[in-house]
């Protein structure tokens, strides 16, 4: 019963992402990709190909967990409830989060400097899929979708928090590494994604009692087979005795 429920491919996509976000670290781990290599630079053109590569690159065991457990649960609902474009939005939403991580300046917020950084790591695709999976099922009110949103904003809701620069909540000793670029990136991308392809796929089933008089004694079943197998309950009906106008004539003359 729960293989006819479960999309395997949902468990196969977000198995995939994460063994080969794990073997990323591992090339890292030997030493094939170090410094800014493999990395988003923003403005940088030597930083485009982080665009496809850097979700697979972390900075540490911390960093690559923290990434895993939410990829592997984001992708899987995604395939699992939205089969018809999870493909679409999985890549559109790799390609354009990255593209805008590289299109925005990495300026300093206190100092209004350039700063070069490299950006690595899933964080952006984690925002991408959680702010779609929500956000779809809140354009579609969709009520199943709209409780898998539900159970999205349970479980990740803090990442609102994530979009803003970690420097605007807490003194730092020294520049946040977290990269709110790739966060806010991630959530614009994955809300105009949901947008977007509100109407695309499964529709919203419409229940016969949402229409208007929609009541109809040709659609209870159970009244016409008691109309069959009971004729005779129904030879004599109790209708209202038609008033004959004629009938107080002759009172309405004595009363003259």
């Amino acid at each position: 019963m729960l293989k006819n429920h479960l999309n395997l491919n949902a468990v196969r996509y977000a198995a995939i992402m994460v063994s080969v976000m794990w073997f990323g670290y591992l090339l890292q781990y030997i030493g094939l990709f170090t410094g800014c290599s493999g990395a988003i630079i923003p403005l940088n053109p030597n930083g485009l190909k982080g665009i496809f590569l850097s979700p697979f690159l972390h900075g540490s065991l911390e960093h690559l967990f923290g990434n895993s457990v939410p990829i592997f649960v984001l992708i899987f609902l995604l395939f699992q409830f939205y089969p018809f474009i999870a493909r679409k939005v999985f890549f559109l939403g790799w390609i354009l989060t990255g593209f805008l991580v590289w299109l925005l300046p990495p300026i300093d917020i206190y100092t209004r400097e350039f700063n070069t950084v490299c950006i690595i790591g899933a964080s952006g695709l984690v925002y991408v899929f959680a702010f779609f999976i929500f956000f779809s099922g809140v354009f579609r009110w969709n009520m199943k979708l709209l409780t898998v949103s539900m159970v999205v904003a349970l479980y990740y809701g803090s990442l609102i928090w994530g979009v803003m620069p970690e420097e605007l909540f807490s003194n730092l000793p020294e520049p946040s590494r977290i990269s709110w670029q790739s966060h806010l990136s991630g959530a614009v991308i994955g809300i105009m994604m949901a947008f977007i392809f509100r109407k695309s796929g499964e529709k919203r089933v419409k229940f016969i009692w949402e229409f208007p008089n929609y009541y109809s004694e040709k659609d209870d079943k159970l009244w016409q087979e008691y109309k069959e197998n009971h004729p005779d309950d129904f030879l004599e009906l109790p209708y209202k005795k038609k008033e004959d106008v004629w009938e107080g004539l002759d009172e309405l003359r004595k009363n003259r």
